[in-house]
């Protein structure tokens, strides 16, 4: 009678540990362990396994769960930021001003996402930044680009992200057609974009 119950002990846990350990490896619950090839340039995060073969199925469960394509590195990587420039969160409460210049790539964009990695259920209809807007303000140039991000919309003809209903944001940024620098050497090759609070409105609901 022992051994059967120390058996039916003995397989509760080991479903228990697996199912625990593939949604913390999937990033479901807390604690997102560190996997992969992880890239931090001025925390801008990325993993560097995504998209190339050695990407491991836990790596794939994050790239499923956080809705990124997964495209081959050659065709696009993706960075992640959640912090600005002092290390405080992104908060839709303050207001950022996001500059930058010319990245490694044929093309790229920024977009905002809330903290269960959706975009945040506003109508703005201003959720992301990307090249081409860029080029629209530098007249092509891109070699200086800045935008705003706030909760509500700045002056009119201003570059605008809107963080309405984004609570603790991130920011997503896609590199697509990447140069080959890059993916020899991203800490050398990128200068990623700045992210400078400008101010908070902690009164607001």
């Amino acid at each position: 009678m022992q051994m059967v119950v120390r058996l039916i002990v003995a397989v509760i846990f080991g479903a228990n540990f697996g199912a625990l350990t593939a949604l913390w490896f999937g990033g479901m619950i807390s604690g997102e362990p560190s996997i992969g090839q992880a890239i931090n340039i001025n925390n801008w995060e990325s993993d560097w396994s995504i998209g190339s073969e050695s990407a491991n199925p836990y790596v794939r469960a994050r790239v499923a769960r956080n809705g990124l394509l997964g495209l081959r590195k050659e065709e696009a990587v993706y960075f992640l930021k959640t912090v600005d420039e002092s290390g405080e969160p992104l908060r839709e409460v303050c207001t950022y001003r996001v500059s930058g210049g010319t990245l490694p790539a044929g093309w790229w964009s920024i977009t905002l996402y809330d903290s269960d990695s959706r975009l945040p259920m506003n109508e703005d209809a201003h959720l992301s930044f990307d090249q081409t807007q860029a080029a629209q303000l530098t007249d092509g140039g891109l070699t200086a680009w800045a935008f705003q991000i706030s909760a509500t919309a700045p002056e009119a003809g201003a570059a605008w992200v809107s963080s309405k209903a984004g609570g603790l944001f991130d920011l997503t940024l896609r590199l697509y057609q990447p140069d080959q620098a890059l993916l020899d050497d991203p800490a050398a090759t990128l200068k990623p974009p700045r992210i400078e609070r400008l101010s908070c409105d902690e009164g607001a609901s």
